[in-house]
């Protein structure tokens, strides 16, 4: 063999040796680099998917087809009813403002207490309630206009439609004076107006 012919093997060798290790190397590094990439992006849908289930969507209205409602008389103060709202869906709800009465053929609503106007609307998580306090009639009897109903259509906010609530004992005497509050958190805010 000569020396030539040793060289030339040694260098095709040696070139053979150094591709071979470059393609080692770039299939190596586009691997990785693929890798991560897809770990990153899974990391990064499923950070968006548990952010969009907790705090990125806003709590909506609570819905009155999936609200329970009862009103029980309170012994104190007179003349008062308890209105309770539950939340009976399966998601976080506001119930915001007031609600709207119907006491029997009434056409016009209960009017509200503004001075009960809380700072915030109630968020109820499911199965928690709100309150509003009614009052009936006045207790000195200075109202005009009394009768005794026997049902009660409440309505709520960022709904249209109203639902049927069954009065304690059937019926309930109202006059000029009755008012409602808005939803409280606390029974004894609700009752306190």
């Amino acid at each position: 063999m000569s020396v030539t012919a040793y060289r030339r093997g040694r260098t095709v060798r040696t070139v053979s040796a150094s591709v071979l290790a470059v393609t080692a190397l770039t299939l190596t590094t586009a691997f990785s680099a693929g890798e991560g990439a897809g770990s990153r992006a899974e990391a990064a849908s499923l950070g968006n998917a548990a952010g969009g289930s907790s705090k990125g969507e806003p709590i909506g209205d609570c819905d009155i087809n999936k609200t329970v409602f009862s009103a029980q008389k309170v012994e104190r103060p007179v003349n008062h009813l308890l209105l309770t709202a539950t939340n009976g869906a399966g998601v976080d709800c506001r119930l915001a403002g007031f609600p709207s009465l119907r006491f029997g053929d009434s056409q016009a609503a209960t009017p509200q207490i503004e001075a009960s106007k809380p700072q915030s609307a109630p968020v109820l998580a499911p199965g928690e309630s709100a309150y509003a306090g009614i009052t009936t009639s006045a207790a000195d009897g200075s109202g005009s206009h009394g009768r005794v109903v026997n049902s009660l259509e409440v309505f709520i906010e960022g709904n249209e439609d109203g639902t049927d609530v069954e009065l304690p004992g059937g019926s309930v005497f109202v006059d000029s004076s009755a008012k409602v509050t808005y939803w409280q958190t606390d029974v004894e805010d609700a009752l306190s107006w």
